[in-house]
């Protein structure tokens, strides 16, 4: 394909760096063969809590030498990924209960945050610890170790933030969910 090719035929993406991570297995998803696994919440609680803190390195490959320079300025960055270990028959799913949780309505598969799409290309904004040469340490990183990483962008809220984004209640109740102290 030439960069002047506007067919889909023959879309290649070439990963410009691979994932360096703790994180060996996906997060836990809320279902096992499509039926709800209630005390498993507590298990995705936690895992996303311990994301935030988690610490990754992004190992951009040699032949891209000098791609990062400047990226250091920023405090946040956003990292596009492929989630390679997504089984194939995921990529055919059309709708999902959130979560895989019941008691939330059925969505599009491009109204969630599900892996599980046609494309399974992953977006995290991430802080950016430090850059040593060609690797950047990050923090905050969902991607499994052995991720390919496709592109890596600065986040500027400016550009890529909006103010007063609104989101639907369904969502709203998940991420209080995880917002909620335990007691």
């Amino acid at each position: 394909m030439t960069p002047t090719d506007q067919s889909p035929e023959g879309f290649v993406l070439h990963p410009v760096g691979t994932v360096k991570s703790e994180l060996k297995k996906p997060v836990l998803g809320a279902t096992k063969d499509g039926i709800e696994i209630k005390e498993d919440m507590d298990k995705i609680k936690q895992q996303h809590q311990q994301i935030k803190s988690l610490v990754s390195e992004l190992e951009i490959s040699p032949e891209f030498d000098g791609i990062l320079e400047g990226i250091e300025d920023f405090s946040h960055i956003m990292v596009l990924y492929w989630p390679h270990l997504l089984a194939q028959e995921r990529r055919s799913l059309r709708k999902v209960h959130p979560m895989g949780r019941k008691d939330l309505p059925e969505k599009g598969i491009f109204s969630t945050c599900s892996p599980a799409r046609p494309n399974p290309v992953l977006v995290s904004t991430v802080r950016l610890l430090a850059r040593e040469a060609n690797t950047l340490r990050v923090q905050g990183l969902e991607a499994v170790d052995g991720s390919p990483i496709i592109d890596v962008k600065p986040f500027v809220r400016t550009l890529h933030g909006t103010e007063n984004p609104s989101i639907p209640d369904w969502m709203k109740k998940i991420h209080a969910e995880f917002e909620a102290k335990d007691e």
